[in-house]
């Protein structure tokens, strides 16, 4: 990864990191609901994550969210979210300021 495909990655995180789950007070990339960000050539963009629980209640919002977020940093053609359950989510993927800021650590 070049320099400038690295600043661009930088840039997704940041957006990813203003989507929150609306039960709970992390964004999602802290959560550990992110497993994959893939660049395609001229700057396609895949994301690959999960929810909490496949029956959570914000299941259609949250990736519309990301989705919207990544299209707004600037350089980004076209952005598509795929949506997995495998593996499941576990506390375990969760950053280490996820966990401090909802009480595990």
């Amino acid at each position: 990864m070049d320099a400038e495909q690295k600043e661009l990655k930088d840039k997704v995180v940041a957006a990813i990191k203003t989507v929150f789950d609306p039960e709970i007070p992390v964004d999602v990339y802290e959560l550990g609901l992110i497993y994959e960000i893939n660049f395609f050539p001229v700057n396609n963009v895949h994301v690959l994550m999960t929810l909490t629980s496949p029956s959570c209640p914000a299941a259609e919002e949250i990736p519309g969210d990301v989705e919207k977020a990544v299209k707004q940093v600037e350089g980004i053609n076209d952005v598509q979210v795929e949506l997995t359950f495998d593996p499941p989510f576990t506390q375990d993927m969760m950053s280490e300021a996820a966990k401090l800021e909802l009480g595990f650590l």
